[in-house]
């Protein structure tokens, strides 16, 4: 029997099924849309859909919804970022087919009841002024303004109190039926049951779904000009993003990328950057370094907490450390230490059996095909130390565009 089954059902709709050693169905839909798709004068409607997509069907009432799942023990939950919506549930193995049918009910018929979505609409308002109030969140956000100015890109996944304001149930319909459409989706499938088993299931709740969907409206986001800002918010500690612009997520060298973010600013203790800045000088509590990337556009970036006196020299800091990455081809056995982190990093993570589940249906709808934290492990085994080098010396080339908060 099959262990994983990747097929596309007549309506164009890509699924993949996965058998897992566990107890546990993971079942997602992944929508290939995002804040990005929002459309003129209506950010944060991608997220407010996120929201408002469990509020009841014609069969459902949003307490039906909600109970369908957890009166099981499992969960019913969902996710907005600029170029994906996942809507997903985890339940005890044995409810895989309880939980495709809630799936296919709420994106096929969810309704959003104007009480419910206005009592919904001041939960989401809520959650933008709790990020505003965070600093360490509102410099990536305000940063990406900057940085993405005039793109679709730009704006704040979760919108604003004007836009989110105005956004009617009818814009909520809209967005669903536009782009939760076959051609626009990936559903997975992940439990200890047979694959071609929840594949049926799938086919049977979805197969006949029939919309045609609206065009991506999506375009390269230009080169903005390079910035040094300082907004002050009366902090006691100063938030800094640096970033530069990269590659979207198709290019091959994202794997060099990702090894370079964790050599220089990633999770572990020995990162450069924390050794330098925190342990060494105690200039920080909070130092790391994260890769943005888009299906046409991307971002290299560098995040630290400082006292404000100290932001300029921990700029520096940065930037010396990507020019030594850049400047000097690290010797074989940093090289291969560096590689083997990253990809024990990748395979200790890969034992998340719900993030192993939706990585599935991600890869397949970003790439084509499906992939796992392995693959991506044995791609960054295949690289070299040239490799990482020659990407160093393109982000130190780069204009570097800083954004501070204090």
């Amino acid at each position: 029997m099959e262990d994983r089954i990747v097929h596309t059902l007549g309506n164009g709709l890509r699924v993949v099924c996965g058998r897992s050693d566990g107890n546990v169905a993971y079942i997602g839909a992944l929508a290939n849309a995002g804040s990005r798709d929002d459309g003129a004068g209506r950010d944060g409607l991608a997220h407010f859909v996120e929201h408002t997509i469990f509020k009841g069907t014609p069969r459902r009432r949003s307490w039906q919804v909600s109970n369908r799942m957890e009166l099981v023990g499992g969960e019913l939950n969902a996710y907005t970022t600029k170029e994906e919506i996942m809507v997903y549930t985890n339940a005890p193995a044995g409810y895989e087919a309880r939980g495709v049918e809630l799936l296919a009910d709420l994106i096929e018929n969810a309704h959003f009841p104007q009480q419910d979505i206005d009592m919904e609409r001041g939960v989401v308002l809520e959650e933008i002024n709790s990020y505003r109030d965070n600093p360490s969140y509102a410099v990536f956000d305000e940063f990406d303004e900057l940085f993405y100015a005039g793109s679709a890109l730009a704006h704040n996944i979760l919108g604003y109190e004007d836009t989110v304001s105005r956004l009617s149930r009818e814009d909520a319909r809209g967005f669903l039926e536009g782009y939760f459409t076959p051609r626009n989706m990936v559903i997975y499938c992940v439990s200890p049951g047979d694959p071609q088993r929840n594949l049926r299931l799938i086919e049977k709740h979805f197969g006949q779904m029939d919309r045609p969907g609206a065009a991506h409206d999506r375009h390269v986001p230009a080169v903005a000009a390079p910035f040094d800002e300082v907004r002050r918010r009366d902090n006691h500690q100063a938030n800094t993003l640096l970033g530069v612009r990269l590659f979207g997520s198709a290019d091959p060298r994202r794997y060099a990328l990702f090894l370079l973010s964790n050599i220089l600013g990633g999770p572990a203790m020995n990162s450069r950057l924390n050794r330098e800045m925190r342990e060494r000088r105690g200039l920080v509590y909070t130092v790391e370094s994260s890769v943005a990337l888009y299906s046409d556009a991307g971002a290299f970036q560098v995040y630290f907490g400082s006292e404000p006196g100290e932001v300029e020299k921990c700029t520096q800091i940065v930037r010396r450390e990507i020019e030594k990455l850049a400047e000097a081809r690290m010797s074989d056995r940093s090289f291969r230490e560096a590689r083997q982190q990253l990809c024990g990093q990748l395979l200790v993570s890969g034992d998340n059996r719900e993030s192993c589940a939706m990585a599935l249906a991600k890869s397949l709808m970003r790439h084509g095909e499906v992939h796992d934290n392995s693959y991506t492990a044995g791609r960054i085994m295949e690289l070299g130390a040239e490799d990482l080098q020659q990407l160093a010396r393109e982000i130190a080339d780069a204009p570097l565009s800083r954004l501070t908060i204090i």
